[in-house]
């Protein structure tokens, strides 16, 4: 079963919300407003449910998961502004047709676990947080409540980039290259140090190929953290990466932690040259699966 892990759709209720907003994030019009990004102009095509249908199927895909973007900040605005935002979100993409899956979200700044249960009881394959509430030890430490429903049901976690702070005069592509890969990081590494002990049997897939993180094992053990074991149950998705940046990790981790993510419509799917249609295979059904339902 062809897996893409990592997809974004707006259902129609939340671009009317997001529209209906005056402040970050909004939508005027067609164009995207978000405090640490320029104006970025959306194509209405990326959002429309038949046209992504037709291309999820085009591309090969028995399941496509989608999640709400967290670069748009809405997991971290206050509880009345951010739940109606989650409900049009959670409610229109549960009911997206095939083959589309869903990532829970929630909200963080009254986080209700219970919240969290209820939509994976209703059929979202498990939770997105974003990078930004998972970059050190309390980060880890204050969202174990909801990682603890994730263990409870045998769901698993998707770490994707938060928003993005100011950059004042920075070019477009800044905030896709520099904090979104430093989030990235910096919560790979939060988990390995505070997240792994608290939570032994959580699944965590990173987005992008968590910032790159496990490259730097060799720096790692000089400064005494040590090699460290592979970690079987943690995977990073392919967003946005080619042959090059996935065969060097596969080189660090393994080919059983990669799964096939792109970010649809912010990049399109690409399939690494690793040598093997086994390779492929793995990347694109055996791994995801693996992820989604955990080792038999």
């Amino acid at each position: 079963m062809p897996v893409d892990v990592h997809q974004h759709i707006w259902p129609p209720d939340l671009v009317e919300l997001l529209r209906a907003r005056t402040t970050p994030p909004h939508l005027d019009g067609w164009t995207l407003r978000l405090e640490g990004e320029p104006p970025y102009a959306v194509d209405p095509a990326d959002h429309d449910i038949g046209a992504r249908t037709r291309l999820a199927v085009a591309d090969g895909l028995e399941l496509a998961l989608v999640s709400l973007s967290s670069p748009l900040g809405v997991e971290h605005l206050p509880a009345a502004e951010a739940l109606p935002l989650l409900s049009a979100f959670h409610d229109g993409a549960l009911a997206l047709p095939a083959p589309f899956g869903v990532w829970a979200s929630v909200c963080l700044s009254e986080p209700d676990p219970e919240a969290v249960e209820r939509e994976l009881r209703r059929g979202c394959v498990g939770l997105q947080l974003p990078a930004t509430a998972l970059l050190d030890a309390a980060g880890w430490h204050g969202r174990a409540p909801l990682l603890d429903v994730l263990t409870r049901l045998g769901k698993p976690l998707f770490v994707h980039p938060g928003p993005a702070p100011p950059a004042p005069a920075a070019p477009p592509w800044w905030a896709a290259l520099v904090p979104y890969q430093q989030q990235l990081h910096a919560a790979w590494f939060a988990f390995r140090a505070f997240g792994r002990a608290r939570h032994p049997g959580l699944r965590v897939c990173f987005a992008a190929l968590a910032g790159l993180a496990p490259l730097h094992g060799e720096r790692l053990a000089a400064r005494g953290g040590g090699r460290g074991e592979v970690d079987f149950d943690v995977f990073y998705d392919t967003s946005s990466y080619g042959t090059r940046a996935v065969d060097a990790l596969v080189r660090a981790v393994g080919i059983d932690g990669v799964v096939s993510g792109s970010d649809r419509p912010y990049a399109p799917p690409l399939v690494p040259d690793l040598g093997a249609d086994a390779a492929v295979h793995a990347l694109r059904t055996v791994n995801p699966a693996r992820l989604l339902r955990g080792r038999a």
